[in-house]
Protein backbone atom coordinates (compact mmCIF):
# COMPACT_ATOMS: atom_id res chain seq x y z
CA UNK A 1 0.00 0.00 0.00
CA UNK A 2 2.99 2.64 0.77
CA UNK A 3 4.48 2.02 -2.66
CA UNK A 4 1.33 2.46 -4.52
CA UNK A 5 0.69 5.83 -2.36
CA UNK A 6 4.47 7.01 -3.21
CA UNK A 7 4.00 6.28 -7.17
CA UNK A 8 0.27 6.66 -7.74
CA UNK A 9 1.06 10.26 -8.08
CA UNK A 10 4.15 9.95 -10.37
CA UNK A 11 1.35 7.91 -12.88
CA UNK A 12 -1.58 10.26 -12.48
CA UNK A 13 1.06 13.31 -13.39
CA UNK A 14 2.03 11.22 -16.40
CA UNK A 15 -1.09 10.31 -17.51
CA UNK A 16 -2.19 14.45 -17.38
CA UNK A 17 0.92 15.15 -19.04
CA UNK A 18 -0.41 12.25 -21.48
CA UNK A 19 -3.58 14.20 -21.89
CA UNK A 20 -2.77 17.66 -21.84
CA UNK A 21 0.06 16.59 -25.62
CA UNK A 22 -2.88 14.64 -26.64
CA UNK A 23 -4.96 17.88 -27.19
CA UNK A 24 -4.69 19.62 -30.99
CA UNK A 25 -3.51 23.04 -29.15
CA UNK A 26 -1.94 23.44 -25.32
CA UNK A 27 -3.77 24.92 -23.33
CA UNK A 28 -1.84 27.59 -22.30
CA UNK A 29 -2.42 31.25 -21.51
CA UNK A 30 -1.66 33.75 -24.09
CA UNK A 31 1.97 35.09 -24.29
CA UNK A 32 3.38 32.80 -22.20
CA UNK A 33 6.37 30.93 -23.59
CA UNK A 34 5.62 26.69 -24.39
CA UNK A 35 9.16 26.26 -22.37
CA UNK A 36 8.44 27.80 -18.93
CA UNK A 37 5.23 25.33 -18.55
CA UNK A 38 7.58 22.74 -19.90
CA UNK A 39 10.27 23.27 -17.02
CA UNK A 40 7.59 23.43 -14.56
CA UNK A 41 5.41 20.35 -15.75
CA UNK A 42 8.64 18.17 -15.38
CA UNK A 43 9.98 19.90 -12.40
CA UNK A 44 6.60 18.75 -11.12
CA UNK A 45 7.16 15.28 -12.49
CA UNK A 46 10.75 15.21 -11.12
CA UNK A 47 9.72 16.18 -7.49
CA UNK A 48 7.26 13.39 -7.51
CA UNK A 49 9.22 10.85 -8.67
CA UNK A 50 12.22 11.96 -6.19
CA UNK A 51 9.46 11.68 -3.46
CA UNK A 52 8.53 8.21 -4.70
CA UNK A 53 12.57 7.09 -5.02
CA UNK A 54 13.30 8.07 -1.81
CA UNK A 55 9.90 6.83 0.35
CA UNK A 56 8.88 10.50 0.96
CA UNK A 57 9.71 13.56 1.23
CA UNK A 58 12.22 15.51 2.89
CA UNK A 59 13.92 12.34 2.02
CA UNK A 60 17.82 11.94 1.58
CA UNK A 61 18.36 12.17 -2.18
CA UNK A 62 21.16 9.63 -2.69
CA UNK A 63 22.71 9.11 -6.12
CA UNK A 64 20.69 6.41 -7.20
CA UNK A 65 17.48 7.99 -6.18
CA UNK A 66 18.38 11.12 -8.66
CA UNK A 67 19.77 8.94 -11.17
CA UNK A 68 16.29 7.21 -11.19
CA UNK A 69 14.49 10.07 -10.46
CA UNK A 70 15.93 11.60 -13.53
CA UNK A 71 15.51 8.70 -15.96
CA UNK A 72 11.96 8.81 -15.35
CA UNK A 73 11.55 12.11 -16.06
CA UNK A 74 14.10 12.86 -18.61
CA UNK A 75 12.89 9.14 -20.54
CA UNK A 76 9.21 10.73 -19.79
CA UNK A 77 9.88 14.03 -21.75
CA UNK A 78 11.50 12.52 -24.75
CA UNK A 79 9.02 9.80 -24.83
CA UNK A 80 6.24 12.88 -24.94
CA UNK A 81 7.55 14.65 -27.62
CA UNK A 82 7.60 11.31 -29.56
CA UNK A 83 4.08 10.96 -28.61
CA UNK A 84 3.57 14.96 -29.86
CA UNK A 85 4.97 14.38 -33.35
CA UNK A 86 1.66 12.36 -33.94
CA UNK A 87 -0.88 14.29 -32.86
CA UNK A 88 -2.39 16.49 -35.30
CA UNK A 89 -1.51 20.24 -34.87
CA UNK A 90 1.11 19.35 -32.53
CA UNK A 91 5.02 18.63 -33.02
CA UNK A 92 8.14 17.08 -31.29
CA UNK A 93 10.32 20.15 -30.68
CA UNK A 94 14.01 19.24 -29.29
CA UNK A 95 13.82 22.68 -27.36
CA UNK A 96 10.69 21.33 -25.32
CA UNK A 97 12.92 17.94 -24.55
CA UNK A 98 15.65 20.68 -23.37
CA UNK A 99 13.03 22.69 -21.10
CA UNK A 100 11.74 19.37 -19.72
CA UNK A 101 15.23 18.13 -18.89
CA UNK A 102 15.92 21.06 -17.11
CA UNK A 103 13.03 20.91 -15.41
CA UNK A 104 13.94 18.11 -13.88
CA UNK A 105 17.11 18.91 -13.15
CA UNK A 106 15.88 22.18 -11.19
CA UNK A 107 13.18 19.59 -9.38
CA UNK A 108 15.87 17.15 -8.39
CA UNK A 109 17.86 20.31 -7.09
CA UNK A 110 14.93 21.20 -4.87
CA UNK A 111 14.86 18.18 -3.21
CA UNK A 112 18.44 17.59 -2.86
CA UNK A 113 18.52 20.99 -1.24
CA UNK A 114 15.26 20.69 1.25
CA UNK A 115 16.80 17.03 2.40
CA UNK A 116 20.11 18.57 3.46
CA UNK A 117 18.43 21.19 5.07
CA UNK A 118 15.57 19.17 6.63
CA UNK A 119 18.44 17.03 8.28
CA UNK A 120 20.64 19.78 9.29
CA UNK A 121 17.83 21.20 11.64
CA UNK A 122 16.66 17.50 12.57
CA UNK A 123 20.38 17.68 14.63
Amino acid sequence: MRALSLWAPVGVYMAMIFFVSSLPTAPLPPDVSDKSWHLLAYLVLSVLAVRAAAGGLPGRVTGRVALGALIIAIGYGAFDELHQWFVPGRSAELADWYADSAGACVGLAVCWAWGIIRLRLDV
